[in-house]
């Protein structure tokens, strides 16, 4: 695959989008799969069963959750990566031609 003028423009749009995402949301929170996969990956260790903390949490929340707090930085590379790519597929010469 060729990465001609549009791919590069759209890469740029799609940096763009989620740096913009990035700065506008404070965390994300993650469903039961998805928690349970980043535990797998990151293979983290999990709370004891039988601890008291788990019981009274579970009754409060059945389905565990993880928060995500990207860091402020983040959103910030992306729109700075987006940008420039965006600007350089402009400059770059039209396809086919």
């Amino acid at each position: 695959m060729k990465f001609d003028r549009n791919r590069y423009f759209m890469l740029g749009v799609i940096l763009l989008l989620l740096g913009l995402q990035f700065r506008l949301v404070d965390s994300f929170v993650l469903n039961e799969t998805s928690t349970r996969a980043l535990h797998k990956v990151m293979k983290t260790k999990t709370v004891d069963a039988n601890s008291m903390a788990t019981n009274v949490f579970m009754q409060a929340a059945p389905s565990p959750k993880k928060t995500l707090r990207p860091p402020r930085w983040l959103g910030f590379v992306f729109l700075t990566a987006g940008g420039i790519i965006a600007l350089h597929a402009l400059v770059l010469p039209k396809s086919g031609g």
